[in-house]
């Protein structure tokens, strides 16, 4: 553990739901975990600060992001909700990497998800010291999203075949929570545990966080 490495705990669920039912009441027994600050560590405004919480099943793990809305969003207004949306990056999005092998975090995975349900996501390898992207990785994740007056709703799950392990409980895995927003030159990028790149890089297995499965 890095002496800034923090751990959120995922609360195992007896029975799935769905992602869909972004009010759940299964999401009240998740922990929440308030990220305000961008990736270099400095304090964000709150406009664009964000939540989450993830819960786990036999089946699957959920994620859930609340995030602020204090400016316009940068989303597509034709969102394409039924295969990945290559760049969805450079706009308003919510990301999870998730490393299941806590020995080797430099293979992880990315799932994104955007204010208007339009999500990606990626299987990475950077065990060569080159960071090499799986484009046709395919989770079968399932993700909703809402936008309400001031804020921002999102989930997503997926299946343990998708990561090709299961966890138990007393499990830890690796990874971090994002949020990309707003517009150059003011472009915001929070990180639950801040990557303290030189630029904006979420891709710092280095800075990763615990998930422990209880």
């Amino acid at each position: 553990m890095n002496a800034h490495q923090q751990r959120l705990q995922l609360y195992h669920l007896k029975n799935d739901f769905d992602i869909t039912d972004l009010d759940s009441t299964e999401w009240l027994k998740a922990p929440e975990v308030h990220i305000e600050h961008y990736w270099s560590g400095e304090k964000a405004p709150k406009g664009r600060h964000f939540s989450a919480k993830l819960l786990w099943s036999k089946t699957a793990v959920y994620v859930r992001f609340e995030a602020n809305i204090g400016e316009p969003l940068v989303a597509s207004t034709d969102p394409n909700l039924d295969s990945k949306t290559h760049g969805l990056w450079d706009r308003d999005v919510c990301e999870i990497f998730i490393a299941p092998d806590s020995e080797v975090p430099q293979k992880y995975f990315e799932f994104e998800i955007a204010p208007n349900g339009e999500w990606i996501d990626i299987a990475l390898d950077a065990t060569s010291g080159k960071r090499e992207a799986d484009w046709d990785y395919n989770s079968g994740m399932q993700s909703a999203a809402r936008v309400d007056k001031d804020r921002i709703i999102s989930a997503m799950k997926i299946e343990w075949i998708a990561f090709g392990k299961t966890p138990k409980a007393g499990d830890v895995w690796l990874g971090n929570l994002f949020r990309c927003v707003g517009k150059d030159p003011t472009r915001g990028y929070l990180a639950w545990q801040p990557t303290m790149a030189e630029t904006p890089n979420f891709h710092v297995p280095e800075q990763f966080g615990e998930f422990e499965f209880c």
